[in-house]
């Protein structure tokens, strides 16, 4: 059974460079592995960025030895949910791409907050005008 995302569709592919996911497949997927469901996905800002470090996620730095090339802005990223309502809470959360959002984020974001920072471009941009 594939996963939905928060607006009850396919869940879409989040990012391929750097290649993103919890399984580093590109998309949101949580499985039971994922015990911090890194649900969120997100466009990298600076100001997310800094906040994430400065609570103790440091996802600028490399590791490869995960297989984590370290963000930089405008890069997407799945996120941990919980993270990111943090970072809400704080007033810099990283713009959404709801699409690519997994459904189980709902579980701790509210969608509204989501959809305050939604990213998403339709398919048809003509039905943006």
């Amino acid at each position: 059974m594939s996963e939905r995302n928060v607006l009850g569709g396919e869940l879409e592919s989040c990012g391929e460079d750097p290649i993103t996911g919890f399984y580093r497949d590109g998309t949101c997927t949580c499985g039971p592995e994922d015990i911090g469901l890194h649900a969120v996905c997100a466009v990298m800002t600076e100001e997310f960025l800094e906040q994430q470090l400065s609570t103790g996620n440091d996802l600028v730095t490399p590791r490869p030895e995960y297989g984590f090339p370290g963000l930089q802005p405008g890069d997407r990223w799945c996120v941990v949910a919980a993270r990111w309502v943090h970072a809400y809470q704080q007033g810099v959360p990283a713009p959404v791409v709801l699409a690519a959002t997994n459904e189980r984020a709902l579980e701790i974001a509210p969608l509204e907050w989501l959809q305050e920072h939604a990213v998403d471009v339709p398919d048809d941009p003509g039905r943006l005008v």
